[in-house]
């Protein structure tokens, strides 16, 4: 099958201190090794765990968190695979489906799988949920397992669904890490409604926010529209924020952003702070996945 050439990344402009997590990446296994369960809908791209090793090197990250992609469903052989080779540096977000036995989730947590990954989108264009995800029945039926065991639950859902069902998560007690700067709706602003229940929810240490850009617009490679609500969720509570390139960047094709680009961005958008960028950077992955935690230097955060 054919597979879509991902280039190198460049160097940043401005270092990730020691220590940084990229907190959203994904890597495909070769074929024979690791064939897809569910068709995608996308040519997947050539990005095994070498390739992902490489993109850490090429920017200067120091961990990463890999996410199951839907094409593999509930088979995580590739990333625990990928962890096995790095577990100091890597850890994995997986999927399950209802019905999942506590001995296997057991089981993902010791190969270094430390949250499942729930989906609450359509594919683009459809009606129909992305191949392969995992959703919110799901996620219902396994969250007591899940909180036995100590796995935090990814969600992908947009704005209005995350508010629609902030009550219902709540009860669950676990953690919960929003991707893709939440899925806001631009047009409303950063006073939206839908913006605003997550910013609350943020402020309240209800859930995590992963600061991913290149879903959340369209205006490669500096995304304008959205430095508003990166700035917001900055604003309302840094100690719950993860930053991700979200590599490969699948389906974006010419739309593909730069990792060392997307860290000076990020280093240019909370203003060359590296209190800030230590804190959200190295402190909270530490806190969130379970990695060794570096001296602390969070002096004005709140610490």
């Amino acid at each position: 099958m054919e597979r879509v050439a991902i280039p190198p990344s460049r160097s940043p402009a401005s270092p990730p201190p020691a220590g940084a997590c990229d907190c959203h990446t994904h890597i495909f296994g070769q074929p024979s090794a690791y064939p897809v369960a569910h068709p995608p809908h996308y040519l997947l791209p050539d990005a095994d765990a070498k390739r992902h090793r490489q993109m850490l090197d090429e920017t200067g990250l120091s961990r990463a968190v890999l996410v199951q992609p839907a094409p593999y469903g509930d088979d995580c052989g590739a990333i625990i695979e990928a962890i096995a080779e790095a577990p100091a540096t890597l850890r994995g977000i997986g999927t399950a489906f209802a019905g999942t036995g506590q001995d296997h989730l057991a089981a993902l947590k010791a190969a270094g799988i430390v949250g499942l990954r729930f989906v609450h989108l359509d594919l683009p264009g459809g009606t129909n949920r992305f191949p392969g995800a995992a959703g919110l029945e799901d996620l219902h039926d396994l969250a007591p397992a899940m909180a036995g065991i100590g796995l935090h639950v990814q969600l992908w859902c947009d704005a209005a669904t995350f508010a629609e069902h902030r009550p219902a998560l709540a009860q669950l007690g676990l953690p919960i890490v929003l991707e893709h700067m939440a899925r806001f709706d631009s047009a409303a602003g950063v006073t939206g409604t839908a913006f605003e229940a997550v910013l609350a929810a943020l402020a309240e240490g209800e859930v995590w926010v992963k600061l991913a850009l290149c879903r959340a617009s369209q205006q490669v490679p500096d995304y304008p529209d959205i430095r508003p609500f990166h700035d917001a969720l900055v604003a309302a509570n840094p100690q719950r924020l993860l930053w991700a390139s979200d590599w490969p960047h699948v389906r974006l094709d010419e739309a593909r952003p730069d990792v060392g680009h997307l860290l000076d961005l990020f280093a240019e958008w909370t203003g060359q702070d590296a209190a800030l960028a230590q804190r959200i950077l190295v402190h909270n992955p530490a806190d969130l996945y379970g990695f060794d935690s570096p001296s602390r230097q969070t002096q004005g955060l709140g610490q």
